[in-house]
């Protein structure tokens, strides 16, 4: 038998390893470390601006359960847009409603093919002088996967208080609809009398009308919008029904819960992290970032089923080193674990933007968020990061096809988004290229 030489046998190798590797989404060459990859995907300009127009910013994304192909978006401070092929293509068209349309988008859909954009009250053209700024949460409701949308129910209205930053889950149960905001006594103001405060409402017949709105949060802070205010609840609910928020306040994160579709409440919020910095954290070259908690639950099949999640950014290992953290709860929000971080790379640097969510099939976790650990300069990637065992180990890719400059004074919005449905994920995401600013995706499927 004639012997293999070591060029034969190390073609050999490489074939078996070959045979033996099996992924759906390509690893590129230049993968950095063996915890942050660099993968081979798609990105897609879903909308695209000059760079000095407010707005086009804070993108929210959802999908239609029945037929995950269909996307829906929206962004600062009217823009909606479809998709009916998961991405690849979009079309643009602008929200309106008599109540006005002031930004702070969020998408969510139910399993009855209804879409729901939430955002808030007043006429951009008016400013703050307009009457309705900011006095309600506005909830309008599409039937035909975002094409047409009613003119909207008011959430809340409570004048001359100034209701902020909403959220919102739907039931997947019974379709209700489950929103929490931050209400401010007087917006932006530095007068200690005046409060904020995180407030509830719910849908029981698909968004045509609301319960009129209650306080769940037991601290009030501030009305000045910034760290030392009551705000960021993005609400979960469970299989079961239990309604779960967290929010930030004064460098700590504080939690509620409802079992009885938000009824009641916890009479004390529950403390169950720090957030070193606060909520409103500063970045080079971003005039605002915000590090608020994110909640999910996760109400797949499994082994996971109803652990509860926050995930949020703060500033506990430098303020030139903002990390992505999260803690979880596997006991209904009674006991919570510690930290942990999810970005792993060993650098001091900025990780910030974050938001998360869960397959509801899967149970896997996703998390989107902006990192500069490989570049100077404020060249900015985005990171996508798995979990696939319940936030116990984490896998991050970086998913944008090239980093962005983000230069002094731009407002990069408050969040970014992502969605995930049966292992198609949906990160979006604001990113400035020269004198142009866009709303991106990347089509990514079973990371």
């Amino acid at each position: 038998m004639k012997a293999f030489s070591g060029k034969h046998l190390l073609l050999a190798l490489v074939v078996l390893v070959l045979i033996g590797c099996k992924t759906k989404q390509k690893v590129t060459d230049d993968s950095v470390t063996p915890v942050l990859k660099k993968i081979a995907v798609t990105n897609v300009v879903i909308d695209e601006v000059p760079n000095y127009m407010v707005g086009t910013s804070e993108p929210s994304i959802t999908c239609n359960p029945q037929n995950p192909q269909q996307l829906i978006a929206g962004s600062v401070y009217d823009n909606v847009y479809t998709s009916d092929d998961a991405g690849q293509t979009w079309s643009k068209s602008q929200l309106r409603s008599s109540l006005g349309v002031y930004g702070d988008p969020c998408l969510v859909a139910d399993n009855r093919e209804h879409v729901y954009y939430l955002h808030l009250a007043g006429h951009r053209a008016k400013g703050h002088n307009d009457p309705m700024f900011l006095n309600s949460i506005v909830l309008q409701r599409s039937d035909d996967n975002g094409k047409t949308w009613s003119d909207g129910t008011s959430i809340g209205p409570n004048s001359p208080k100034k209701q902020d930053k909403e959220w919102a889950v739907i039931d997947p149960n019974n379709g209700n609809i489950y929103v929490t905001w931050t209400e401010f006594d007087r917006y932006s103001s530095d007068n200690p009398n005046h409060k904020s405060r995180i407030r509830f409402a719910k849908s029981t017949d698909f968004g045509q009308t609301f319960s009129d709105a209650i306080t769940i949060s037991s601290n009030e802070g501030t009305a000045r919008d910034d760290w030392s205010s009551t705000e960021g609840a993005v609400p979960a609910v469970d299989k079961q029904g239990h309604i779960y928020v967290a929010w930030g306040l004064n460098e700590k994160i504080y939690f509620n819960k409802s079992t009885d579709g938000g009824k009641t409440w916890l009479d004390e919020d529950l403390f169950v992290a720090g957030q070193t910095g606060g909520w409103d954290m500063q970045v080079p070259g971003v005039s605002r970032c915000n590090g608020m908690p994110v909640t999910v639950v996760d109400n797949s099949d499994s082994p996971y089923q109803g652990t509860v999640y926050i995930n949020w950014t703060d500033a506990r290992h430098g303020k030139d080193n903002l990390d992505v953290f999260l803690i979880k709860s596997s006991d209904g929000g009674n006991t919570w674990s510690k930290p942990v971080r999810v970005n792993q790379d060993n650098t001091r640097t900025q990780q910030y933007l974050t938001w998360m969510t869960v397959d509801p099939v899967t149970g896997y976790l996703y998390f989107v968020y902006f990192d500069r650990s490989r570049h100077t300069g404020n060249q900015t990637e985005v990171v996508v990061t798995v979990s696939k065992d319940g936030g116990e180990t984490f896998q991050s890719y970086i998913v944008s096809e090239r980093p962005f400059v983000s230069r002094d004074g731009f407002f990069l919005g408050d969040y970014n988004n992502i969605i995930a449905y049966d292992g198609m994920v949906r990160p979006i995401w604001t990113s400035l290229n020269g004198d142009k600013k866009s709303i991106r995706t990347a089509l990514i499927d079973h990371l």
